[in-house]
């Protein structure tokens, strides 16, 4: 009704109107499906587990879950404690603070962004490990055995942790210094005039004000470590990641697959109520008549120093020194970027990102635009089933969409054996097109969030104009939206385009045959232990990632 009166008061024709709600309609019905793809993975691992039988749930537990599920407990602990101290320690110190080069820190401390924690772990392993230079130059120089002497063990656990905490610090250090920006100086100064020092004003307050967007950063951070699986596998950790991939690929039991896949879905979308509850609840409320910026502490000698060196660890191990490692490891290995071979994976790598990207922006338009047209309980439910896919690990997706599609596809082989004697095959299952969905599921509500952030530029009286000028939702939306909201739409293309070329889990189980990517090529060969080989792929992701981090970083430097 409320469609009608606008279109009459607009002076719009009868057809015009018809027109109108057909094409709302059809978006409604589009935004719909995609929701409906972005919950299939999940309904379908769910029904999977289910339907696996008590004798797979029992072996599981009296066998490997135990160690799964505590494997990925302790490395959640570690990741989140992990990136707390380094993110928090390294937002004060930025926002807070002043010392020599502090401008350049709280920029180059979002760098290890780009590089995805398995191709740390590669460095790091390069040179960290048995054979590595620092225990052969430290066997060369004091000439101990190697039962001599005792080295931290860089393939575990810990290594695995630290390799993650290294690149996902960032998530917490970006929302940590938003927080601090934004807090009024008022209850910090209280703090003190009461006799408190530095420290414990900092503790007592500012610290509590900035608590939401702090556990919101956590919480973003353990979720990518429950969905990691190239460090993990790599460091021989066994996690639920690496279980759902052992039980498919080594073990052929898709029972097994499915009920860990439940489990590790469990555990995510947990997370993922934790962060959107403490995204609701991230609001301060400044009581005072007005903001008084908090004057930053001029720090000199020892302290100075101090702060510089504990800026610039993060920066240094997290992005400056396995670049380096990576570099000569690639210069001195026999891979060649321009061969053939080679030429193949990087085309692979670009098709399924340009793919992926171009489908999950249009989904996120269509999703995001009927949340505009139509708002109410209908598309708020969409949007919300939609943007359920970031807290779904790709390992999860890849068993919950071969599940379903590939008992299609033995069924159409089955029926068209029988009445035609004709086999189809694959013909789902085995298309990239399929794996080009799933990393939409995936990385679908990162456009969702760049697309509405500039969305929400729009004014509502431009959509009223277009309206009152005949124009159609669809002729709206590519009259008035999309024109407006290029920059939006072109950095959601690049962040989808980045995490594709660095998702690892999804396309190693779901790719087509012989059709690997960089990613892939990269894992395979770490894996046969050829990690100078190794290093050119993960050089190629790297310098593709740092794309989306140096937008991240000229926004950094302007908010200030």
């Amino acid at each position: 009704m409320a469609d009608v009166t606008a279109d009459k008061a607009a002076g719009a024709a009868p057809g015009a109107r018809h027109v109108s709600r057909t094409g709302a309609g059809a978006l409604m019905v589009l935004s719909g499906l995609i929701a409906l793809a972005c919950v299939l993975p999940m309904l379908a691992v769910t029904l999977a587990a289910l339907t696996g039988g008590t004798d797979t749930v029992i072996h599981l537990m009296q066998t490997v879950l135990p160690r799964y599920a505590g494997a990925t407990l302790a490395l959640v602990v570690l990741v989140g404690c992990g990136t707390f101290l380094v993110g928090v320690g390294a937002a004060w110190l930025v926002t807070m603070t002043r010392f020599p080069g502090v401008r350049l820190f709280e920029v180059m401390l979002v760098l290890p962004l780009a590089f995805p924690a398995y191709v740390l772990a590669y460095a790091y392993t390069h040179v960290l490990d048995h054979p590595g230079i620092v225990q052969s130059t430290l066997r060369d120089v004091t000439g101990w055995g190697p039962r001599d002497y005792w080295f931290p063990e860089i393939r575990s656990l810990g290594g695995a942790a630290v390799m993650l905490i290294l690149v996902l610090y960032p998530y917490v250090y970006l929302l940590a210094r938003a927080a601090f920006l934004q807090q009024s100086a008022t209850g910090f100064l209280a703090a003190r005039a009461l006799g408190k020092g530095p420290w414990e004003a900092f503790l007592r307050v500012s610290l509590p004000m900035a608590r939401p967007a702090i556990a919101g950063g956590i919480l973003l951070a353990v979720m990518e470590t429950i969905a990691d699986f190239g460090t993990v596998a790599y460091f021989g950790v066994q996690t639920l990641a690496t279980g759902i991939y052992s039980s498919w690929f080594s073990l052929a039991d898709r029972a097994a697959a499915a009920q860990l896949a439940l489990c590790l879905l469990s555990f995510a979308l947990l997370l993922a109520i934790l962060e959107r509850y403490q995204r609701g609840g991230a609001q301060y409320h400044n009581t005072g008549k007005q903001r008084v910026t908090m004057p930053p502490a001029q720090l000199t000698g020892w302290r100075s120093l101090a702060a510089m060196v504990l800026c610039a660890l993060p920066v240094i191990l997290g992005c400056l020194l396995p670049a380096v490692i990576l570099l000569a490891m690639g210069l001195g290995s026999e891979q060649d970027l321009t061969s053939r071979r080679y030429m193949g994976f990087i085309r692979n790598s670009l098709t399924l990102a340009a793919s992926a990207a171009v489908l999950t922006v249009l989904a996120a338009v269509v999703v995001g635009y009927v949340q505009r047209l139509r708002p109410g309980r209908l598309s708020h439910a969409t949007g919300y089933l939609a943007r359920l896919g970031y807290a779904v690990p790709g390992g999860v997706i890849a068993v919950g969409l071969l599940v379903p599609f590939a008992a299609f596809d033995n069924a159409l082989d089955a029926f068209m054996r029988a009445r035609f004697d004709v086999s189809t095959g694959l013909l789902v299952t085995g298309s990239i097109w399929l794996l080009v969905g799933a990393y939409m599921v995936r990385f679908l509500a990162a456009a969702l969030g760049a697309y509405e952030g500039g969305q929400a530029t729009v004014h509502a009286n431009m959509d009223a104009a277009a309206r009152s000028l005949g124009q159609t939702p669809f002729g709206t939306l590519r009259r008035v939206h999309l024109p407006i909201l290029t920059p939006s739409l072109l950095t959601a293309l690049l962040i989808v385009f980045v995490d594709v070329m660095k998702e690892l889990p999804a396309t190693l189980i779901m790719r087509p045959f012989n059709f690997d990517t960089l990613a892939v090529q990269a894992f395979r060969l770490a894996s046969d232990e050829r990690l100078e080989g190794a290093a050119v792929p993960s050089l190629v992701i790297v310098a593709v990632g740092l794309l989306p981090v140096i937008l991240i970083c000229r926004q950094v430097g302007r908010r200030r």
